[in-house]
């Protein structure tokens, strides 16, 4: 496999499989189409760091644009897809609830749809640990997460479906990868480790949903791609797998090593716990294990470490991203 369209390149994950992707010598297509989501300084600087590898080429596109994306299927041979552009986070799904449907439903539709009329044969999908509202845990791929609790999980579940359907149809190879709480350098700024770590650095009050002691898998980033790529490299068939840090940590003890790390103490605001989010999060990782031989390398407290040191020496420009 040479050639890849990887699609939201200039978003968090996006852009760290893509430079993994290209230091491995894939010839890498990326597509984004740059809204305003969050504040696109950040996406601006992911990207130009992509710009620097003359095997990379990147495209302003929308995957809700069947038009445009074929084009690029017309003008480009590729081997496979990664789609890791999505309209994410869970509450403002609840706002504005077409948009997710538009580009994570649609938008996962249309790539589809091209892969078939172009005969390009290995999709990776990014889904979601949200999907696993209310069931046990630690949450395995064939528990029925037909109870989505947010536009956001449902609009991710039809993606899921829409894959299984092309891959049922076209013997398409889908692997439907289920993120669980991304973190790391250049994160998104609407996401806590980014907005608490840029809060405690200034000086703000970091604003807590709940008490702090809903529990989250937190992955580092590196991870994540790396298992993104895996499954590029896997046949699969048709599979679900988390991928995730195997261990659940309390949102307390997050903000403790974010005053480890900075030297600053948190001054912090408590507001009511929002119905649209999951308490705890855990994945079982025995899948990615057996179907990838991935597993994470990078804990908690050397992520954490890593991320702060990336704000500190990025400070400057920090200063201007809206949060």
């Amino acid at each position: 496999m040479n050639k890849v369209l990887l699609t939201g390149a200039a978003g968090f994950i996006g852009f760290k499989t893509a430079q993994m992707l290209v230091e491995r010598g894939y010839e890498v297509v990326g597509i984004d189409n740059m809204n305003d989501y969050y504040d696109v300084k950040v996406k601006e600087y992911r990207l130009k760091q992509l710009e620097r590898y003359s095997n990379f080429k990147f495209y302003k596109l929308d995957i809700e644009n069947l038009e445009a994306l074929e084009i690029l299927f017309k003008d480009h041979s590729f081997d496979g897809v990664i789609n890791l552009a999505a309209r994410a986070g869970v509450r403002y799904s609840i706002v504005d609830p077409f948009i997710y449907v538009t580009t994570n439903t649609l938008g996962t539709t249309n790539l589809l749809e091209l892969m078939h009329r172009y005969g390009v044969k290995k999709f990776v999908l990014a889904s979601t640990s949200s999907l696993y509202a209310g069931q046990k845990m630690p949450f395995t791929e064939d528990l029925p997460v037909n109870t989505p609790i947010s536009p956001y999980a449902a609009s991710k579940k039809g993606a899921e479906a829409m894959a299984y359907t092309y891959h049922h149809l076209y013997k398409i190879d889908v692997t439907v990868l289920r993120y669980f709480t991304v973190y790391g350098p250049a994160g998104r700024p609407d996401m806590s480790v980014f907005r608490f770590i840029k809060w405690i650095e200034e000086g703000t009050p970091i604003t807590i949903f709940g008490d702090g002691t809903q529990e989250r898998d937190f992955t580092y980033v590196d991870d994540i791609a790396e298992g993104t790529i895996k499954a590029l490299e896997t046949e699969t068939g048709y599979e679900i797998i988390n991928l995730g840090g195997n261990k659940p940590y309390k949102l307390n003890y997050m903000i403790e090593l974010i005053e480890k790390f900075t030297g600053k103490t948190a001054k912090k605001v408590y507001k009511e716990f929002h119905r649209a989010d999951m308490k705890a999060t855990w994945a079982n990782i025995e899948k990615a294990r057996k179907l990838l031989k991935w597993q994470p390398k990078v804990s908690l407290e050397e992520g954490i470490r890593r991320t702060v040191k990336w704000h500190k020496e990025n400070a400057k420009w920090l200063k201007e991203v809206k949060v």
